[in-house]
């Protein structure tokens, strides 16, 4: 997080104190905006204003806790500091109640108020990125594993756009785990057929032996033990997508009935002689090069030539570096949507791992991986990370693990881990910053101390 990013909105009616605040934000390099009034500063405010609030309770008018009461109205996310010389217990418990991240009382130094107003821009940041993510996934539903900034990913989004309203079948080439599924799926509900069933085969997964009946469907009397008409997954499909995954894993001997249904859109079941209509669109996909198996002999040329009407090449994660950071966020936040689980932090540490993979299991594995990071199982800088990577990779983890424990000695309180470290506080400060450490975490469990907690 840059200290311009984000700025102090900073409310004090005396103009002695408020000027002693402003220095110690501008020493910090946090750009601060001042008020003398509770009224000015409402306008303000608004659910997307990269800022927290610091302000006195008594103020002349509007105090601070009906300005509290305010801004909660408006964003409940935005961090609010209440700042007084009147407080004690009771007033604190009501300002934590009211929704005040935290709740500091005259006098204090500059160093804690400084270390609660970075925490609350961090927590401000990651709300606000969050906020950007789940709109950008509405925005991409069915695609939320096409995310990227990238030229790539940029390119494959356009093809999704331009061929979702068409009828044209696409054959979608990529290594496993690239999204493939999430292409057919981007193509189906962002087109005219999203009315209609989505119906997805592994052509590679399905028995041979019952690959044409679930396919085709079958009639009574076909074979031993069919005692019913049954559609198959082709006239399930009728007027919605058929995704045919690992497609050059379907047997030689039933692509040639594939073909006829993608020349003719007519399908016969087993033990049938009536052509049913069918009117799908086919999204095949496969992770092989379709052209060299049809020269081995082992797939279709005439087939391959058929679905190869539209290429859609997806690449692997490892050739788009660039969209890692913005995809494993965004599985983060699904993860702990589906888990119930508070979004962890990604702290600079895990970016870098992060970014030292080559992801032999492309996006797929980059979500299982995220998965369990909010669900606590796994951290870089644990004994349970995966070994390996760069000097500067491993020195940062030992850092981070030798500050954290700092910490947890010191109950939090910056100033006695930095002596603890033999390190000067801004050093620490600085480090706190660029790792992404939350030192709230480390306080105590007094009530005292639990009445500063941010919420």
């Amino acid at each position: 997080m840059s200290s311009g990013e984000f700025k102090v909105l900073y409310v004090e009616d005396d103009d002695a104190v408020r000027a002693a605040g402003c220095q110690t934000f501008a020493l910090a390099d946090i750009e601060v905006e001042d008020h003398a009034r509770a009224e000015s500063v409402v306008a303000r405010v608004g659910t997307a204003t990269p800022a927290v609030l610091v302000t006195d309770v008594r103020l002349p008018g509007m105090d601070g806790m009906a300005l509290l009461q305010r801004v909660v109205a408006i964003d409940p996310d935005l961090p609010v500091i209440l700042v007084t010389g009147h407080g004690d217990v009771s007033m604190a418990v009501e300002a934590m109640r009211a929704g005040a991240y935290d709740f500091i009382e005259k006098p204090f130094s500059p160093e804690q108020l400084l270390d609660v107003v970075r925490r609350a821009m961090e927590k401000r940041r990651l709300v606000l990125e969050n906020r950007a993510l789940r709109r950008q996934l509405a925005q991409t539903t069915g695609t939320d594993g096409l995310l990227g900034n990238g030229q790539a990913m940029s390119r494959v989004r356009e093809l999704v756009a331009e061929l979702a309203d068409t009828d044209v079948d696409v054959l979608v080439h990529g290594e496993t785990g690239t999204g493939k599924e999430r292409v057919a799926r981007g193509l189906h509900e962002s087109g005219g057929r999203r009315q209609g069933n989505f119906v997805a085969i592994n052509c590679a997964a399905l028995p041979e032996t019952v690959f044409e009946s679930e396919m085709f469907g079958v009639e009574p009397g076909a074979f031993t033990g069919a005692t019913r008409s049954r559609a198959g997954k082709i006239e399930h499909a009728n007027g919605g997508t058929l995704f045919l995954d690992e497609i050059e894993g379907m047997p030689l001997a039933l692509q040639a009935k594939l073909l006829r249904v993608l020349q003719e859109r007519v399908v016969e079941r087993l033990g049938s002689n009536r052509l049913v209509p069918v009117d799908c669109r086919i999204v095949a996909a496969t992770k092989v090069d379709l052209a060299e198996e049809s020269k081995a002999g082992r797939f279709r040329a005439d087939l391959y030539y058929r679905l190869n009407v539209v290429p859609l090449n997806l690449p692997p994660l490892r050739e788009r570096r660039e969209d890692i950071p913005l995809l494993f966020n965004a599985f983060c936040l699904q993860a702990a949507e589906r888990y119930r689980r508070p979004q962890p932090q990604v702290l600079p540490a895990v970016v870098d791992w992060l970014m030292s993979r080559d992801w032999p299991g492309n996006v797929r594995e980059l979500q299982h991986v995220a998965e369990r990071y909010v669900l606590g199982v796994w951290r870089p800088e644990s004994g349970s990370a995966p070994s390996g990577g760069t000097l500067p990779q491993r020195v940062a983890a030992f850092e981070l693990r030798l500050i954290e424990s700092a910490l947890e000695q010191a109950l939090g309180d910056v100033a006695s881990a930095a002596e603890a470290l033999g390190v000067p506080r801004k050093t620490l400060y600085d480090k706190l910053a660029k790792l992404g450490v939350d030192t709230a975490r480390f306080r105590g469990t007094a009530p005292e101390a639990g009445l500063t907690q941010g919420r």
